[in-house]
């Protein structure tokens, strides 16, 4: 059997070993042609009576990386293409059998009548993952870096292979729920004891086992094929599932405020798929899968969290024509906590750095700060302590500037004040070297003002960090009108190099993500004028799909920096460029109330000592408000509108500025910047998939009860004219560079 994505050989015991590799990739996906395969090679080993057993494996280090979604996007448009031809029941029908084909194949495998092994060597997610459930016998190798796991509901969809039923047939639905919900990857060890995996052996046993299982007498049936399988949850309707489903439901609800179909489909599938045998069970997930395909929030989710991310980290916006880059040494300026935490992802990266700062106590409290995140992953168990000591060798903390005469790349990472950075400026050009590329972690400052200090500004660049830096995704690379490609590319380059994902901006006040976002802690703070009920605020917030409220975001973002930035703005801009009635009320909490937010403890909401409660929103926040409003004559729908919408309209802005130029990084940036509900794709994608002539009526109708903030640029007002979307009208190029 010659197969272009795997090989299949059958030894002298009749064991069919068959390898996936896919060629010219480094993992292994699931696309249409690999699942047609896998069904051949079904059909043909049951057929073949040579043929005892089956193992299945991987060529590449990893089992396989999931689905390539960009099937699905053909998918839809087969879709829509037929419903237009043939209509509406000739579409669905076509999407359902479309949509179950791997899920056919792989019961196929489960009910052969022959046994069929997973033998994983390294990572198997999504359909990856499925493939292994409907094996009778799973063995892993015993290595550190496999995770298995069903990541579908991060990109809006779930698992549609059966993932949705083998998985509460084969643990509690309570651990069920958790895998299909949260979509987490799972360490062998946990898989192991969720019986998601039979045997964990050395990598070099592991096809022997998985071929001694077969010759032992492995039986080739699933336990949910078996006479009398119990659930191990028990029963639907036993008192065990009535105390998990209800709950489960209040969970879902709390957790997602059904702004997710998939998470919703998963519910009622495991939920009705429990209640009847399993093949039916499948077609029920069949039918929801084709379903969910269709909702826009599956669109949207799929193209910016997974087709646009994808691209924007292979360097779809990288200059072409730039050799590659390799960050060797690099150095920090200002080893604050931001500097610090740069300086941690990038020594993490196996990048060497040197920390400076004004003195030598002041670099060590960075380099500790380094030595502090490494210490909190030992003491949770996902970092050793080898891995503390080599990252902890690749920092140097020093006040002495001439540290960075051998550095390739350097980041500025000093107080946010022009003057402060224009000395750290003077001190460090005479010392670099030729060809080094100069950065600012400024994070309102316009670069191309900062940039006139510069004696060479082509190599003068915006990187952008977000708080924290450990966990943020998002880095925003921002170019000034003289930057030149090599300082780009370098700065790409760096990026993915410490594994973030970047997007390019150009250059202006706030650049992309804190113009949209302090847009959102704006109309918070502007709800607290008008006199909406604090806790009402920040639920609308969460409602509407934001992760956090705008208060709560105001006070990590820190009320003192809000008024620094508040006063800085009106000194460059003037007093009509801020809202004189929050700036009093900024005023108040930070120069009257000494409330500064979580940093001191206190801001909107109260912080207890860590271990000891959950925050809580300050009592006294009542009596900053000029007037109250009886919460039952507020209509939630709107407040909910005005936060996604307001943040949307500054984001079409910056495209009418020229300060996005490809929709990609608008969504992108937004979902991984500020947390823009993800159910969305992102703030551009809110407007396309709504229609840019509905959201500009939204806009005028905002205007008209709120103001000028909603007002649509003339580039929405344009575009709502013809029905034309960012997507089409601003089509990002597809080619990535490699």
């Amino acid at each position: 059997m010659a197969f272009k994505n795997f090989k299949v050989e059958t030894d002298a015991d009749g064991i069919a070993l068959v390898t996936w590799d896919l060629p010219g990739k480094s993992m292994n996906v699931l696309d249409a042609a690999t699942i047609e395969e896998l069904g051949a090679i079904a059909e043909a080993t049951t057929k073949d009576a040579a043929v005892k057993g089956v193992v299945i494996t991987s060529a590449k280090d990893a089992f396989c990386a999931g689905a390539d979604l960009s099937m699905l996007e053909s998918m839809n448009q087969q879709f829509a293409q037929i419903r237009k031809d043939k209509g509406e029941e000739a579409a669905q029908k076509m999407l359902f059998d479309e949509s179950r084909k791997l899920s056919q194949i792989l019961r196929g495998i489960e009910t052969c009548g022959k046994p069929w092994v997973a033998a994983i060597n390294g990572l198997a997610l999504g359909g990856g993952f499925e493939v292994t459930l409907a094996c009778h016998y799973r063995v892993a190798a015993d290595n550190p870096k496999t995770r298995l796991g069903l990541p579908e509901i991060k990109v809006g969809l779930f698992p549609g292979g059966g993932g949705t039923q083998r998985i509460p047939r084969i643990v509690d639905p309570q651990s069920a729920m958790t895998i299909l919900l949260k979509g987490d990857q799972i360490k062998l060890d946990k898989a192991k004891a969720l019986k998601l995996v039979d045997a964990v052996v050395p990598a070099a046993d592991l096809i022997k086992t998985a071929k001694d299982w077969i010759k032992n007498g492995g039986k080739a049936v699933a336990p949910w094929d078996e006479k009398g399988f119990k659930l191990p949850g028990g029963p639907v309707f036993s008192k065990q599932g009535m105390m998990m489903f209800p709950a489960g439901n209040a969970i879902y609800r709390r957790e997602t405020y059904d702004n997710y179909p998939a998470a919703r489909a998963i519910m009622s599938c495991v939920y009705e798929g429990l209640l009847v045998p399993i093949d039916v069970a499948l077609r029920i997930e069949s039918r929801y899968f084709a379903h969910v395909l269709q909702t826009k929030e599956a669109a949207a989710m799929i193209r910016s969290l997974f087709l646009s991310m994808q691209e924007l980290n292979k360097g779809a916006r990288r200059p072409q024509g730039v050799p590659p880059t390799k960050v060797k040494k690099l150095a920090i300026i200002g080893a604050g906590f931001m500097g610090a935490s740069v300086g941690y992802v990038s020594a993490k990266a196996g990048i060497e750095v040197v920390l400076i700062d004004r003195d030598q106590e002041s670099a060590d409290k960075g380099k500790a700060h380094c030595q502090s995140v490494i210490d909190g992953l030992i003491k949770k168990g996902r970092a050793k302590e080898a891995d503390r000591d080599a990252l902890m060798s690749r920092i140097t903390a020093t006040p002495d500037f001439n540290a960075i005469s051998d550095c390739d790349l350097v980041i500025e990472a000093v107080f946010e004040d022009r003057k402060v950075k224009a000395e750290t400026y003077a001190k460090a050009q005479p010392l670099l070297k030729e060809g080094a590329i100069f950065a600012s972690n400024t994070s309102t400052l316009p670069i191309n003002s900062l940039a006139e200090e510069f004696k060479d500004q082509s190599k003068f660049i915006g990187i952008h960090f977000f708080s924290p830096v450990e966990k943020m995704m998002l880095v925003e690379v921002i170019v000034g009108k003289n930057t030149g490609d090599v300082a780009l590319a370098t700065a790409l380059d760096y990026t993915r190099q410490i594994g973030k994902t970047p997007i390019v901006v150009n250059d202006s006040r706030g650049f992309f993500a804190n113009r949209c976002v302090l847009r959102f802690t704006a109309e918070g703070l502007e709800m607290l004028m008008e006199g909406v009920p604090a806790p009402m605020i920040e639920t609308a917030a969460k409602m509407a799909g934001m992760p956090v409220g705008p208060l709560s975001l105001a006070d990590e973002v820190a009320l003192d920096l809000i008024l620094k930035i508040m006063k800085a703005t009106e000194a460059d801009l003037g007093e009509q460029a801020v809202d004189q009635q929050q700036k009093k009320l900024m005023v108040e909490l930070v120069e009257k109330q000494g409330r500064f937010g979580r940093k001191n403890a206190k801001g909107f909401y109260v912080y207890p000592e860590k271990g000891k409660g959950q925050k809580s929103l300050w009592d006294g926040i009542a009596a900053l408000q000029p007037k109250h409003l009886d919460p039952d004559t507020i209509d939630v729908e709107e407040l909910k509108q005005r936060f996604l919408a307001v943040q949307a309209v500054e984001a079409a802005r910056t495209v009418e500025d020229n300060v996005i130029v490809d929709p990609r990084e608008a969504d992108v940036g937004s979902i991984l910047g500020f947390g823009f509900a993800p159910f969305t794709g992102g703030t551009l994608s809110y407007i396309d998939f709504m229609g840019t002539k509905e959201f500009v009526a939204l806009c005028h109708k905002l205007e008209g009860k709120f103001g000028s903030r909603f007002t649509p640029p003339k580039l929405l007002e344009d575009m709502a004219k013809t029905g034309d979307t960012f997507y089409h009208r601003f089509a990002p190029k597809k080619q990535a560079a490699a």
